[in-house]
């Protein structure tokens, strides 16, 4: 049996190909949130179309265990309030809804073919080689051109790529786990200021002790905004990355830590100093 199998999630017959033989799959497959302006269409094919075409060829082959890489974005916002996985709602960008609908289809699969399935709800995930908003902040920071960011006591749920694999691998052999939810983040939720700091200082920068006002970067946002619909484009800086640079998007691991007693190892400023090729 050859090492790798290049499929396509909407190749329904390739996956067929894939599958055989296979005893336990990580979907970790799908098209990635960026900005709301992304095609909805895409999201949808992708992240559900793809997701179920994989359920149906790894029951259809006998595969005995499924864990599906989801998204905390699945959940309807949580505002300031810290939540778990029975936050009511409905999620309301395309990403969540297609990543929502996938998570059905797990657990209906997983009824349907016998399989121990498992969903794991990532917060946002860093990590060296990452390409996510941890490692674009990173990138203007060392430029020079990320400003400071005030304290605002906002509260970030994030994870280290490391735990997301040790969660993975626990789930996939837990029967507790069977047919779960679980969030996956670090137990401490840090603000937009203190992931600059800690960053700044794996960077080896010196801290600075001044900050752009909140109020300036709503308008830098709302600026951005603007010149992006005159340039045909997404800008850098707009209003919803100040969002979530001063909002908080906080998620609670507790179910995960109590039902199968995983527990994120690995705080910021070890990820972050890893992230950038000093762990």
């Amino acid at each position: 049996m050859p090492d790798a199998i290049i499929g396509d999630l909407l190749s329904p017959e390739s996956l067929s190909v894939a599958c055989k033989g296979i005893d336990c799959i990580f979907h970790c497959a799908g098209y990635a949130h960026i900005f709301a302006s992304s095609d909805p269409d895409t999201y949808w094919r992708i992240n559900f179309e793809g997701t179920r075409n994989l359920l149906v060829a790894a029951g259809e082959a006998g595969v005995r265990r499924f864990v599906f890489l989801s998204s905390v974005k699945t959940m309807a916002e949580p505002g300031d309030t810290c939540v778990d996985e029975d936050w009511p709602g409905e999620p309301i960008t395309p990403y969540g809804k297609a990543k929502r609908a996938a998570e059905d289809a797990v657990l209906e699969a997983g009824a349907k073919y016998g399989m121990h399935v498992v969903t794991l709800r990532l917060a946002m995930v860093y990590g060296r080689g990452g390409r996510g908003n941890l490692e674009r902040m990173a990138r203007g920071i060392r430029a020079g051109w990320f400003p400071p960011l005030p304290e605002t006591g906002n509260r970030r749920s994030l994870v280290h790529v490391d735990d997301v694999v040790a969660a993975m691998r626990l789930v996939a052999q837990a029967p507790a786990a069977n047919g779960r939810t679980y969030i996956v983040a670090d137990s401490r939720a840090y603000s937009g200021r203190e992931i600059y700091d800690a960053i700044r200082c794996a960077l080896g920068k010196a801290p600075v002790r001044w900050r752009v006002p909140a109020v300036m970067l709503r308008f830098g946002g709302r600026l951005g905004d603007g010149l992006g619909r005159l340039a045909g484009r997404t800008l850098p800086l707009n209003s919803e990355v100040t969002a979530r640079l001063l909002g908080s998007a906080c998620y609670s691991p507790a179910r995960i830590e109590r039902e199968l007693g995983w527990r994120a190892g690995i705080g910021l400023a070890e990820g972050v100093r890893e992230m950038l090729g000093g762990g």
